[in-house]
């Protein structure tokens, strides 16, 4: 039986690069499929970003905060909403197996976690992407907040990070499925959740207790968002915010890729990849 260890060095295998877009790209496909047959795809998409957008923007006004408070808020919808909808789809390359009783199968097929990671991944990006421009034209012409009023530099690592924030939330919940089965389906949606609350989504972190301040200090999006609202005249919160945003993102992709890799030894060992198949 293969190690982590074992699961990581053939990572590290190369591979022709017409072999390594096809594996990558069937993932990304598979994800398409799945998504159009899902009737709430849509809601995903369009319905609960666009809620979000509204109801935070009216709050906004509601308070009568300015333009550059309204810009700290919204931000955060931003965030929230992008991080959401890309780490789902990362999260069902092992959902949807589980859902359709199909786990064995895929690890039968000789693919690596980066395929899988990857493809679904990729078209979490359209998605978050898809969502940003949409809480974006929303924002625009219902509360006049300029979403590129911080550079379109500032803008397209604002969502890079965010989308690799999601790469990382979206394989820990891989593997928290396969190490614990069907009960920690919900982490798909708690996770986002749990992230956000510490990495200081409509506040600065500097109002959290200091134990809270610590956790959040170890959370790239709450470089990220520091970055980004930066360039809408705060204070930063933290030198350098988008070096050690990326940095920790990088330790981080690695750490969820071991975990991943352990979580299918262990579930191989446990037997738990055979019950969660037909």
């Amino acid at each position: 039986m293969s190690s982590p260890a074992d699961l990581v060095l053939r990572e590290r295998v190369p591979e022709t690069w017409f072999v390594e877009v096809v594996r990558t790209w069937a993932f990304a496909r598979r994800n398409v499929i799945m998504a159009r047959r899902n009737v709430f795809f849509v809601f995903e998409l369009a319905f609960w970003p666009g809620v979000a957008m509204l109801s935070h923007g009216l709050l906004t006004r509601f308070l009568a905060l300015d333009a550059k408070m309204t810009a700290f808020i919204l931000i955060g919808t931003v965030a929230l909403s992008t991080v959401q909808v890309c780490q789902l789809d990362v999260a069902y390359a092992v959902l949807f197996d589980i859902w359709s009783k199909s786990m064995k199968h895929q690890f039968l097929t000789p693919i690596g976690i980066r395929h899988m990671a990857v493809g679904s991944w990729l078209v979490g990006v359209a998605r978050g992407v898809t969502v940003f421009a949409l809480m974006a034209v929303i924002g625009s012409w219902a509360f006049g907040f300029d979403f590129v009023g911080g550079g379109p530099g500032s803008l397209a690592l604002f969502l890079l990070g965010c989308c690799l924030c999601s790469l990382i939330i979206g394989l820990f919940v891989c593997s928290l499925v396969l190490l614990f089965g069907t009960r920690a389906e919900t982490s798909a949606w708690a996770a986002v959740n749990f992230t956000v609350m510490f990495s200081g989504i409509y506040y600065p972190v500097s109002v959290l207790p200091g134990w809270a301040q610590v956790v959040a200090a170890g959370i790239p999006l709450t470089y990220f968002l520091d970055a980004c609202r930066q360039g809408y005249g705060f204070e930063a919160q933290f030198t350098h915010a988008w070096l050690k945003g990326f940095a920790l993102t990088g330790l981080y992709v690695v750490l969820a890729h071991w975990a991943l890799a352990s979580a299918i030894t262990r579930s191989r060992g446990t037997g738990l990849l055979l019950k969660l198949s037909e």
